[in-house]
């Protein structure tokens, strides 16, 4: 019995002596006077065998039992310093500074342009809408005033979708420009309509600094009674304005699109060489940003519109050049090779 009450002394000094400790450096030693090879309990067990025969059981069994009280005791007192000692932290950190930020996501610079585009535009009254990439020849040509015979059709270089052989259905194709969406939102709604349509288009041609395959546009249409030039010239003139720069000087010339008489084509001055000429201008001093002119009366008609009552002017533009103009991007090939070093900058 000795024996026996000599071990719990023993086990109960060492659990006062594990609840003093405080830090895990303290921690490890205890575990190895007490619970390691040479430690308190070690020699405990290892001393029973010079007992009286008739003492080792209690005494072997005070003695495990004792050994299993440490471990847990050690297991809890290990748990509370991981979660509270500092000495378990890096030494290195200083807990007084800010918090690393966490990196995120960006917008691709397409659609931060397409965002800051439509904005300017909502601004002024309109609306944004969406339509279909793939589209009916009818949508993308004959209701703009581009019959199957048109030569204009030669201005977009088409890719046709492939249908079954046994569908009688009219062509398919991935649309080229956004102005299909004139014909589908006229032909859906009544004046007066003030609408932008962002969306990808699609042209078989060759890649190269300045032409890409896939491009986006943003298509305007506004339709109403009394809308004239002026109108036409005064939105697209304020919208350059906060693109570019109030300083800007905005140029109109005539141009040639099926679906609008008058067409005209807008520039601004080169910001390189305000106007003086430069190689990015061409020596002109001015950049074409855009397309645009009053409906055509036989749009008007296609949508069953009276072009003797109602008046309207269309636009579109390519975001790509828009982007490159204003962040002076040499490379059109740039936005979408998935460099980081050059998305990363926007």
């Amino acid at each position: 019995m000795k024996a026996t009450n000599e071990t719990e002394k023993i086990i109960s000094e060492q659990l006062s002596a594990l609840n003093k400790i405080g830090t895990a450096e303290n921690l490890e030693e205890w575990r190895v006077n007490t619970l390691g090879r040479q430690g308190v309990i070690t020699s405990i067990l290892k001393s029973i065998s010079s007992l009286p025969a008739e003492e080792r059981k209690a005494a072997g069994s005070a003695a495990n039992q004792g050994k299993i009280r440490l471990q847990d005791a050690f297991g809890i007192k290990q748990k509370q310093l991981l979660a509270n000692d500092s000495s378990n932290s890096n030494d290195s950190l200083d807990i007084s500074l800010p918090g690393r930020p966490t990196t995120g996501g960006k917008l691709h610079i397409i659609t931060q342009t397409i965002r800051e585009i439509s904005s300017v535009f909502v601004s002024l009254g309109f609306q944004i809408e969406e339509g279909p990439e793939v589209e009916w020849g009818k949508y993308n040509f004959d209701m703009l005033n581009i019959p199957q015979d048109h030569p204009a059709r030669d201005m977009w270089d088409t890719l046709w979708v492939e249908k079954d052989e046994h569908t009688n259905s009219e062509p398919l194709l991935l649309r080229t420009h956004t102005s299909p969406m004139q014909a589908r939102i006229m032909e859906a709604s009544s004046p007066p309509i003030r609408v932008i349509i962002p969306g990808k288009c699609y042209r078989y041609e060759a890649t190269d600094a300045t032409h890409e395959w896939q491009l986006t546009q943003i298509e305007g249409l506004a339709v109403d009674a009394d809308i004239s030039f002026a109108d036409l010239k005064g939105t697209l003139y304020e919208f350059a304005k906060r693109i570019f720069g109030r300083d800007r000087q905005v140029r109109f010339r005539c141009d040639y699109f099926p679906f609008v008489e008058p067409g005209v084509d807008m520039s601004i001055d080169c910001f390189k060489c305000s106007g003086k000429g430069c190689s990015i201008c061409s020596h002109t001093g001015w950049i074409e940003i855009l397309g645009a002119g009053m409906v055509h009366p036989n749009v008007f008609k296609g949508v069953n519109y009276d072009p003797d009552k109602y008046k309207g002017f269309a636009f579109g533009m390519g975001v790509e050049r828009i982007a490159m103009l204003k962040y002076e991007i040499d490379d059109i090939r740039n936005f979408y090779a998935n460099d980081l070093r050059f998305l990363s900058q926007f």
